[in-house]
């Protein structure tokens, strides 16, 4: 099948099942699809809570959602198996190249599999999927897109396109209000998936000091216990300049960053949905390279001092030297650039290595 052979009835299922800012990353395919083939039944599989920023997607007909660890479950599998079978897809896209993602696509009997055949494609994908692409591009979404080549899509605009809600816009004003702010104001965000990623809480509050002083005050955002209390710590040393924002949800985060001046943080799931809503962000790197998944789009910064060569595994424990590398100074120049611009240039990586 090639994009001339795409009829209204072709079903297409996207797998991209969990990392939030990974199923941000995956947005841009689900947009050029819709662009491409506008009658096609487009369908997503995700985890519960990176899928809350699919539901209410324009370009999507059915959202999937399952549980976490289903893959554990032989009753959870075969329910997912019964779902998708009678969706009656032609062709699955594997984004995340895992053997749960490939895993997903031959379990919707999806007679065209496509994913990476290169390092991406990691565990079983590669057997599991039946056309392998190489992608030959840095940036990750840009590898993703790379993936429609084999659907006659090349090089599509970029779009993510996340929806908000009157809910969404009314929780992120309630929010603002409770932090007692009537001007403007950046996001900070301490917390990261990974021990590796974390840039350390004084720093930030010393970045929030120095936001204040230029008459922008910060929320900061956390999600779990540990968070927290890096987040409190932050606002306690901030000199009153770092508000600590309520428990906030994926679509609240999208929602406040829609209205911030600035968004700041390390390689996690918000921060690339401030990058998705056009928000500028300042990204903080070290196990993972900037250019691959650095904050995507124009007026971004993203600082890297140190690189690091390994697995996944070993990425995910990288020594905090990669991360305490970067200072406050480095943070604080990137801040003041973006917010003394008119328009930004473009996405930048800042390497000292």
């Amino acid at each position: 099948m090639t994009s001339r052979t795409f009829y209204p009835s072709t079903r297409i299922l996207i797998c991209r099942l969990s990392a939030v800012g990974d199923v941000v990353h995956g947005l841009p395919v689900l947009c050029a699809l819709r662009e491409h083939y506008p009658t096609a039944f487009l369908a997503w599989v995700a985890e519960q809570g990176p899928a809350d920023l699919l539901r209410g997607h324009s370009a999507l007909n059915e959202l999937v959602v399952v549980p976490r660890g289903w893959l554990k479950s032989p009753s959870e599998v075969w329910r997912l198996r019964r779902r998708l079978r009678e969706l009656r897809f032609h062709l699955a896209l594997d984004l995340q190249g895992l053997t749960k993602s490939a895993l997903v696509a031959r379990l919707s009997g999806a007679p065209r599999r496509i994913g990476f055949g290169d390092e991406k494609g990691r565990e079983l994908s590669r057997w599991l999927n039946n056309e392998l692409v190489q992608s030959t591009v840095g940036h990750i979404i840009d590898c993703n897109l790379q993936l429609l080549k084999k659907l006659g899509i090349a090089k599509p605009a970029v779009k993510f396109d996340l929806p908000e809600t009157q809910a969404d816009r009314a929780a992120a004003d309630a929010v603002i209000a409770r932090c007692g702010l009537a001007g403007p104001f950046g996001l900070i965000n301490p917390g990261a998936g990974w021990p590796s990623k974390i840039w350390p809480a004084d720093r930030y509050a010393e970045v929030a000091r120095h936001l204040g002083a230029r008459r922008l005050a910060s929320i900061v955002l956390w999600s779990g216990q540990q968070e927290r209390q890096w987040a409190e710590q932050i606002t306690a040393n901030s000199a009153g300049y770092a508000r600590l924002a309520p428990a906030t949800g994926l679509r609240e985060v999208a929602a406040l960053a829609r209205r911030a001046r600035l968004f700041l943080g390390s390689d996690t799931g918000p921060l690339h949905i401030a990058a998705a809503v056009g928000t500028p962000c300042v990204g903080l790197y070290g196990p993972m390279p900037a250019e691959r998944n650095g904050p995507y789009g124009p007026g971004h910064i993203a600082i890297q001092k140190m690189r690091f060569q390994g697995t996944a595994r070993q990425r995910r424990h990288a020594p905090a030297a990669l991360m305490e590398s970067i200072t406050v100074a480095d943070v604080c120049q990137a801040c003041d650039q973006i917010l003394g611009r008119a328009q930004g240039s473009g996405f930048r990586a800042q390497d000292a290595a």
